[in-house]
């Protein structure tokens, strides 16, 4: 049974402040890449393409962690705490507004071994 955890974090920065959200972002990589059950934590930004039209938020985290107490954990790690206070809910940080899913590779009806 996979115990795999999929992130998918979308930020809506504030206007003319998407370089600085990118920014901010950007620096909490490092930090996340030490975490032992970080299996990948890249953010990127969405790019104009005829093929791929799509509406998203423009910013967009792509996690995948170990477990899901993994991921748990590092939501509550105070340095990501610290940047969704300060990014994201004070009303002067950079970003207006953001999504963060989970997500399993399991289908619903997965006939898991017992352990």
């Amino acid at each position: 049974m996979s115990s795999k955890i999929y992130c998918i974090a979308s930020f809506k920065p504030k206007p003319g402040r998407e370089a600085a959200a990118f920014r901010a972002l950007q620096a909490l990589e490092p930090n996340a890449h030490r975490e032992d059950a970080c299996l990948q934590y890249t953010v990127t930004r969405q790019l104009d393409n005829p093929f791929a039209q799509g509406e998203s938020y423009p910013i967009v985290f792509h996690e995948v962690w170990a477990n899901r107490e993994a991921f748990e954990a590092h939501c509550q790690r105070r340095e990501i705490q610290a940047f969704f206070q300060a990014q994201v809910e004070a009303p002067d940080g950079d970003i207006e507004d953001a999504n963060v899913c989970v997500y399993t590779d399991e289908p619903a009806d997965f006939d898991a071994p017992q352990r």
